[in-house]
């Protein structure tokens, strides 16, 4: 199990309110924006950026790289280690 996927999942569901939404309901490669994914919306993609300060101390200040790492939470995980690293 990789624990930033599964906190991320579950900093996701808090950060948008998502109450009907379990963890496990989200798969890794679930496109986040995609009507057949989570189908989020632009305001949900600034509260994506929230979350990423807020819990990883990640500043998102190109709106490119945004859009990649928010396409599923395998993206969004390979952006934090990234910038980690």
């Amino acid at each position: 199990m990789d624990t930033l996927k599964e906190d991320l999942k579950k900093q996701i569901i808090e950060q948008l309110n998502l109450e009907e939404i379990a963890p496990a309901d989200i798969q890794d490669d679930t496109l986040l924006f995609n009507d057949a994914g989570l189908g989020l919306d632009s305001i949900d993609a600034l509260e994506l950026i929230v979350l990423l300060d807020k819990y990883h101390g990640i500043q998102v200040t190109n709106p490119d790289e945004g859009k990649n790492a928010f396409r599923s939470v395998n993206a969004m995980a390979e952006y934090i280690r990234n910038k980690r690293d």
